[in-house]
């Protein structure tokens, strides 16, 4: 996936940037933020799963499918640096009143679910008017740009807006919302009071909220279930809030999906393997205790077993080379007669002249002969 803004066609008709409203922008509060970075990369690496679960109508017939998919994926920017982010991927396709609609949702997010790129489309295929809406949102430097294109028949709209960094902070696109509902089934929380940015059915910033409406048991299949349910409101400034229902399992899992005041809903036909967060036992810790070998029956047995190895060894070696053992009585000999102060070097004087590569001492300096661990110095040429 580029990390390019979506690029509109040849039809596009308007391209508008968006006014600024005389009221105040809306504003995430402290709660909201706070809890956002909370995140941490390790809980949310055990929310990578893809699910699907079924749209059905409130007959219970089936009207199509709902797939979410949430990895670890590989994004590249526009200077070429790759980096290692959250990807979602969630499609949705059925029929609504015997008439064909869908969306599709492709988006990275940082660690902290803050929008990198998000690509998003729907669409209803009317026969007379089809309508389909496209919405890309890239992360800029210091601001977030989105592009917006609305195409009723052969008519297109485009607009794009830039929210300077400040301004969407605690925004939770549809993406991060998607993972922010698996964070808090895996809590088992909502946080009080949180008041979240979002964008509303017209690209408009206004308030998100959750609210946590207990637990409760529901059938799936053959199976009974405890979900917990977390209801999302979008706040819009300029139509009616719109909220949306989510049963959830204790693992994130999506169970079930009710947006009020519709007909219908999603809901999964078997229960999934739910995860648990693994244990992590802490290594133990062991005091140190001094070895006294000689008090151990069995390391004293193998020091035994060496020594004897060691010395069946020394005395064989020392059968097959007799000169070996003339010549170290011959240094003990000399040794003893001349008693020397600095034994190491008298050794290394006395075997010195055995050394292949030991160049020749001149006759004229032996008075002072230098230290047979150092190289003789190169003689100096007299002016």
């Amino acid at each position: 996936m580029s990390a390019s803004p979506l690029s509109i066609g040849s039809k596009a008709k308007d391209h508008q940037p968006s006014t600024q409203e005389n009221l105040p922008p809306p504003e995430a509060n402290a709660e909201a933020i706070r809890f956002l970075n909370s995140l941490r990369q390790e809980e949310l690496l055990l929310l990578f799963f893809s699910e699907t679960l079924v749209m059905v109508s409130d007959t219970g017939e089936p009207q199509g499918e709902l797939t979410i998919e949430v990895q670890r994926g590989k994004y590249k920017d526009q200077s070429g640096v790759i980096t290692y982010f959250p990807f979602v991927h969630a499609s949705s396709r059925g029929f609504v009143d015997k008439t064909l609609c869908g969306s599709s949702l492709l988006a990275y997010l940082s660690w902290k679910l803050e929008v990198v790129e998000q690509q998003s489309q729907e669409f209803i295929k009317f026969h007379i008017l089809p309508m389909e809406q496209k919405t890309s949102l890239l992360k800029q430097d210091d601001q977030l740009a989105m592009t917006r294109m609305v195409k009723e028949g052969e008519e297109v709209k485009t607009e794009v807006t830039f929210f300077p960094r400040p301004s969407i902070e605690g925004f939770v696109s549809q993406a991060a919302n998607l993972v922010l509902l698996r964070v808090m089934a895996w809590r088992h929380t909502v946080p009080s009071n949180a008041r979240f940015l979002a964008l509303d059915t017209e690209g408009k910033l206004c308030y998100s909220t959750y609210q946590a409406l207990g637990s409760q048991t529901i059938q799936v299949g053959h199976q009974q279930v405890e979900v917990f349910i977390v209801e999302q409101t979008v706040h819009s400034e300029q139509g009616i809030p719109v909220s949306c229902q989510f049963y959830l399992l204790s693992d994130g899992h999506l169970a079930k999906r009710i947006q009020v005041g519709s007909p219908g809903c999603c809901m999964i036909t078997k229960v999934p393997i739910l995860r648990e967060e693994d244990d992590i036992e802490h290594r133990p810790a062991f005091k140190k205790k001094p070895l006294v070998w000689e008090e151990d029956l069995e390391l004293y047995s193998w020091f035994l077993d060496r020594k004897e190895e060691l010395r069946i060894s020394h005395n064989s070696y020392l059968r097959q080379h007799p000169e070996a053992q003339a010549l170290i009585s011959d240094f003990l000999l000399f040794l003893l007669l001349r008693q020397p102060v600095d034994v190491v070097t008298f050794a290394a004087e006395y075997f010195g002249p055995f050394a292949k590569r030991r160049p020749p001492t001149p006759a004229l300096r032996s008075s002072n002969r230098p230290s047979p661990f150092r190289e003789l110095e190169p003689e100096r040429s007299e002016a």
